[in-house]
């Protein structure tokens, strides 16, 4: 069991001692799960709690919400994907210029040693934290021997001994900005790649125009204030996951529908494989689903008809269904 706390006031005065790392830990990618591991690996040994502190919102949207990075993934994600790395709780910060103005020494005091009463920090090399940033490796390691925690550097995934290549064939550090780089470009395999996992989006299925179920593919239509960065206009082949925990294989179309002289961008899935009995009773209205993307088929194309866009539709199901059998 992963506890979730979601202020330091949750966490029991007897908690500990602990393995901390402190992070923004947007994508959960495999640098930090590089990271992670180590973590949990160094609280087994010595029989401590791993913990991860993390924040809310973006600290990028409270200091510079104009220009901040859209974000990979929604906190209910994030938090899945650190409860599934084996962790024994999570610590979601209130990200607040209250919380920003803290020196890095009264961040460190307050949070990691009187909080969660940390024995080791765990870090990557080019950690930053405590008011303007003003925090780093060397800050920690000052401040280890001041509290009496012991600070552990991690090498991420990406970098020295963990190759992982770009298109261009050279090494690339596993980053967030890397993710979101392949996501623009709607290339998900680059991006699961990075992750380790399939780029998702969770959000409740909402009315559409209807026109999938006019053509004979009816869609799940995800509102617009889904969780999870929109990949570039294109049709993917990926996975829908119903309320119910349910997996079911899926044509995903992103894009404003051209065809049809759309303007807003839209995410829809449309479930194949399904029991020929079961298709008109398939009804996922209201339900909060994910939606996962494994390989990009094509772009976005405005076709002259409805005939025209049939027939592609129909040969994009038939490249999904395979695609997905493979894998």
């Amino acid at each position: 069991m992963v506890y979730i706390w979601n202020d330091p006031s949750e966490v029991p005065a007897d908690f500990g001692p602990s393995v901390v790392t402190i992070g923004n830990f947007d994508g959960v990618h495999r640098g930090h799960q590089q990271v992670l591991s180590e973590l949990i690996r160094t609280a087994r040994i010595t029989r401590s709690k791993a913990v991860v502190v993390t924040f809310d919102p973006h600290p990028a949207l409270v200091h510079r919400p104009e220009s901040a990075p859209e974000l990979i993934m929604g906190l209910q994600d994030k938090l899945e994907a650190l409860g599934e790395l084996g962790l024994d709780a999570v610590l979601v910060m209130k990200y607040s210029l209250d919380l920003a103005s803290l020196t890095p020494e009264e961040f460190v005091e307050q949070y990691l040693v009187d909080c969660l009463h940390a024995g080791h920090v765990v870090i990557g090399h080019d950690v930053r934290f405590g008011r303007g940033n003003s925090g780093d490796l060397d800050t920690m390691r000052e401040l280890g021997r001041k509290f009496g925690f012991e600070v552990q550097v991690i090498r991420e995934f990406g970098s020295e001994g963990y190759p992982l290549h770009d298109d261009g064939g050279e090494d690339r550090r596993c980053s967030s900005t890397w993710v979101r780089e392949a996501l623009q470009e709607g290339d998900v395999a680059t991006a699961s790649a990075v992750l380790g996992r399939p780029h998702r989006m969770r959000g409740e299925v909402v009315h559409g125009a209807a026109r999938g179920r006019a053509l004979g593919f009816p869609t799940a239509n995800l509102a617009s204030n889904a969780s999870g960065l929109i990949p570039a206009d294109g049709i993917y082949a990926g996975w829908l996951v119903d309320q119910a925990g349910t997996r079911w294989p899926a044509a995903i179309s992103v894009g404003s529908n051209p065809t049809f002289d759309g303007v807003s961008r839209q995410v829809e899935a449309h479930v194949i494989d399904r029991p020929k009995e079961d298709v008109e009773d398939f009804d996922l209205y209201g339900q909060t689903v994910v939606v996962e993307f494994v390989a990009r088929l094509r772009g976005m194309v405005a076709y002259r008809g409805p005939e025209a866009l049939v027939e592609q539709m129909r040969l994009d199901v038939v490249q999904a269904h395979e695609l997905l059998a493979r894998r």
